[in-house]
């Protein structure tokens, strides 16, 4: 490893080494999170946000300045995006921002019913921009009145082709990995959205709970989320979200609420609160299509499809320790800039591999996937992220949050309580190569990963893959991964090892003429068809012949019509090296396996009767 650093360090100009250390040394300078807000802070000022936002169908993005005009006499418009939804035909919606709640409310109070339609008539954010009517032509618009729209067709993902273009362009694995990571991530039009989609569940309960919350949670919020991820809500019909209130700090009333005595257990009464949501979701919001309540699961959810925002929502109404998982993961993301453009890395390396599958099953997810990144950052010499344990020593009693389960939640939300510094200066790439051969050791049979403690622990049980749930520390989070699937996990991060290391050597090799080479990530992505888990691939033989390994042939064994087989080309020459020594060492434990055999003397019959 340390020759491997020293000769990509050769291959890098000196600014480029400069720029690298001076970046690393300001991340791990203590302001590093100045001015960058909490957790709390990023779901306020989208929850704002989205108070403040209205979403408008138009026939096209030509129709923004129209738009524009009219929406403006309703209050100060602060910024439009515009976006596509790809059905059987494109429909095109703008995304108005006002200054104030009372600016978007008054442009949404301002909406009608359509009457040619026999719907319910419900009140939202979703509407739609009609012709003016009456033979009236609107007054003519003044050029330049309304501002450019700050994204244009801004929930397109990246094409496959493009995002290769650009990772091809790339000076060097550094460059490829901040590429990928800027193109994939969700960006903000997306995450408006998804707030947009949580207001109007939380207003369509309003009027009977007033303090209902509807929080996004999961892949949405915590920086983790690329383009077109699912949206994860949990619905609470109170403002309890699990912190515990000072009793100095209530509010003491003789006034108490009549209320419905609750005579089942607390998952039976949630499986029919469900039950009943999801029948107003399909009956009454606009917009929500394709419901779909799977009650039986562990978490209860209710799953739909928003067809105006072209969203799929997981909701459920018990699921506090997904929330305050997201909050954990968005404070080691905001912990150091490298933490996830390795993880989206790491994670787009997996899919191109088959390793992950978007339908659920024996196959590793990527919430599994980002606990190992999170677990080797804080493995190395120099650690760059800390202990879940030691976040939750340095809790605060403010910091306390225990679910309605009883399962402590709590651990510090400040950072810089902590004190911790991390003075790694690897770069992305070496962090990339590192995190490979890491696991391409790691006893994955014998240990299980825990984030919690920062270290192996032995393994309580016989799951392939143990992975221990950093808030319920008596689950599994990869129990689902098969044996098979922990084995081909373990192939592909040793495979990826020496692709890397391989690319670090090759680096100084021309390209041939007339052919582009690919190079860095593109190596580790060059099989995207692989992505696609089909069932048969399960059967296919893994092992490899002996024949091929010695690259020996019995005589007379083959005819001499069957073609000579293809010589074995190496990826580089200390791959080559590797295997020769391999095959010197199991020919020398062959020939002391014959020798054994043959000096331990058979019994005769007649020896056989003596002993008798």
């Amino acid at each position: 490893m340390n020759s491997l650093v020293r000769r990509s360090a050769q291959q890098l100009s000196l600014w480029r080494t400069y720029c690298i250390k001076h970046n690393a040394s300001e991340a791990a300078s203590p302001g590093r999170n100045a001015g960058r807000p909490n957790y709390e802070e990023f779901i306020g000022r989208h929850q704002r946000q989205a108070q403040c936002s209205i979403v408008v169908q138009v026939s096209s993005e030509k129709s923004y300045e129209e738009l524009y005009n009219y929406c403006s006499s309703f209050g100060s418009i602060m910024g439009a995006h515009h976006y596509c939804v790809r059905q059987d035909e494109t429909l095109h919606y703008i995304l108005l921002e006002y200054a104030t709640s009372d600016e978007a409310a008054a442009a949404i109070g301002a909406g009608v019913t359509n009457g040619e339609l026999s719907g319910v008539p419900v009140r939202s954010p979703f509407l739609w921009f009609r012709a003016a009517g009456g033979g009236r032509r609107s007054p003519k618009l003044v050029a330049n009145t309304a501002p450019a729209l700050l994204s244009l067709d801004g929930t397109r993902q990246v094409d496959q082709r493009h995002l290769l273009g650009l990772l091809r362009g790339a000076a060097d694995i550094e460059e490829q990995v901040q590429q990928l990571y800027e193109h994939t991530r969700l960006n903000e039009l997306g995450i408006r959205m998804r707030f947009l989609a949580a207001l109007q569940v939380q207003q369509a309960i309003a009027g009977m709970f007033p303090a209902a919350q509807a929080q996004p949670f999961g892949s949405s919020v915590n920086g983790f989320g690329r383009m077109g991820c699912d949206l994860d809500l949990i619905l609470r019909f109170d403002s309890d979200m699990g912190a515990k209130i000072p009793l100095e700090a209530a509010v003491p009333s003789r006034l108490v609420y009549h209320t419905k005595e609750n005579l089942s257990n607390g998952r039976s009464q949630t499986q029919r609160h469900m039950e009943c949501f999801g029948d107003m979701l399909h009956l009454f919001l606009p917009g929500v299509c394709h419901v779909r309540r799977i009650l039986q699961a562990r978490v209860p959810i209710i799953k739909y499809h928003h067809e105006h925002l072209d969203l799929e929502v997981d909701l459920s109404m018990s699921n506090l320790t997904g929330f305050y998982m997201s909050e954990l993961l968005y404070m080691f993301g905001e912990m150091d800039p490298r933490v996830r453009p390795l993880t989206f890395t790491i994670r787009r390396w997996a899919q191109t591999c088959g390793l992950t599958n978007p339908s659920p099953g024996r196959w590793i997810s990527n919430f599994s996937l980002t606990c190992l990144v999170m677990f080797f950052l804080q493995q190395l010499r120099q650690p760059i992220l800390p202990t879940i344990g030691a976040l939750a020593k340095a809790a605060e009693p403010g910091d306390s949050r225990v679910t309605e389960d009883g399962i402590n939640c709590t651990f510090t939300r400040n950072v810089d309580r902590l004190g911790f510094r991390s003075r790694n200066q690897s770069s992305l790439s070496e962090l990339l190569l590192q995190f490979f051969e890491f696991y391409s050791q790691f006893d994955f049979h014998n240990r299980a990963i825990s984030l919690n403690e920062g270290k192996p622990l032995s393994k309580p049980d016989h799951s392939a893959m143990y992975i221990v749930n950093p808030l319920e520390q008596l689950l599994n989070v990869s129990k689902n991964v098969s044996l098979e699937e922990c084995e081909r996990l373990r192939i592909e991060v040793r495979n990826a090892a020496w692709v890397l290391e391989s690319e670090v050597e090759n680096a100084s090799v021309p390209e041939g003429d007339g052919q582009e080479l690919s190079c860095g990530l593109l190596n580790l992505f060059k099989h995207p068809e692989k992505a696609v888990i089909r069932p048969n691939m399960f059967f296919k033989p893994r092992m490899v012949e002996v024949s091929d390994l010695f690259e020996q042939k019995e005589a007379g064994a083959t005819s001499s019509s069957t073609p000579p087989t293809p010589a074995i080309t190496y990826k580089s020459a200390s791959v080559r090296q590797q295997v020769q020594s391999i095959k010197a060492a199991t020919r020398s434990e062959l020939k002391q396996l014959r020798g054994s055999g043959s000096s331990v003397p058979t019994s005769s019959p007649n020896n056989r009767r003596r002993s008798r």
